[in-house]
């Protein structure tokens, strides 16, 4: 597998991250933008979060925060009541319960109100600067079209990309095949035409490319 070849490849397309690029900070910040970002677009979380963090810069001032103040600036993103409720929560257990320090193993992330694995992998790389996978749609999606996984679920494209991937890769993976996932390697007909990759890739699944 074409590992050193890919990741280089993007690397020369894409470049900061795309919590780097509006200023996200620190590992409250970052997993209180990745759950905001649950089943929104980017163009909508990025610019809420800098509102709510520029109002509410760490868990103990988030926690003391009213519902009500919360909804109002996150109300842009999907499920923002819901969200508001576990953003508030999840400040709360970091003010009280960790002394507003983010926990850094996985397990303990993924006990906090609306944090998946994806969520806490994100946390672990983007907030800790340690290695781990987050795998959204975007990774598990190009990881089977790459070869590199024969997988039906996140999960399990997680676990064998951690098996595979060489570790010198894991901090850079997500954000790269997100980006491209986003721009190029898109879920119905791909730009393989446009693809930095392509002589890289198996294109399993593709029927129909651009």
């Amino acid at each position: 597998m074409r590992f050193k070849e890919v990741i280089k490849g993007l690397e020369k397309n894409y470049g900061n991250t795309a919590l780097a690029e509006i200023q996200i900070e620190g590992p409250f910040q970052v997993l209180i933008s990745t759950v905001l970002s649950q089943r929104t677009k980017d163009e909508v979380t990025y610019p809420v979060s800098r509102q709510l963090f520029d109002k509410y810069p760490n868990a103990e001032k988030l926690s003391r925060a009213k519902l009500a103040d919360i909804g109002k600036i996150i109300r842009l993103t999907n499920y923002y009541k819901t969200k508001a409720r576990r953003i508030k929560e999840i400040a709360r257990i970091i003010n009280t319960r960790y002394h507003n320090k983010v926990p850094e193993d996985l397990e303990t992330l993924i006990s906090l109100p609306g944090v998946g694995r994806k969520t806490a992998n994100c946390v672990i790389v983007y907030g800790h600067k340690k290695i781990a996978i987050p795998v959204d749609t975007h990774v598990h999606r190009i990881s089977n079209r790459l070869g590199w996984v024969k997988t039906k679920r996140p999960e399990e494209t997680e676990r064998e990309l951690m098996k595979k991937l060489p570790k010198q890769y894991w901090l850079l993976v997500n954000d790269l095949l997100v980006n491209h996932g986003r721009t190029v390697c898109r879920p119905i007909s791909p730009f393989c035409s446009k693809c930095s990759i392509s002589r890289y890739c198996m294109k399993v699944g593709v029927k129909t490319s651009r």
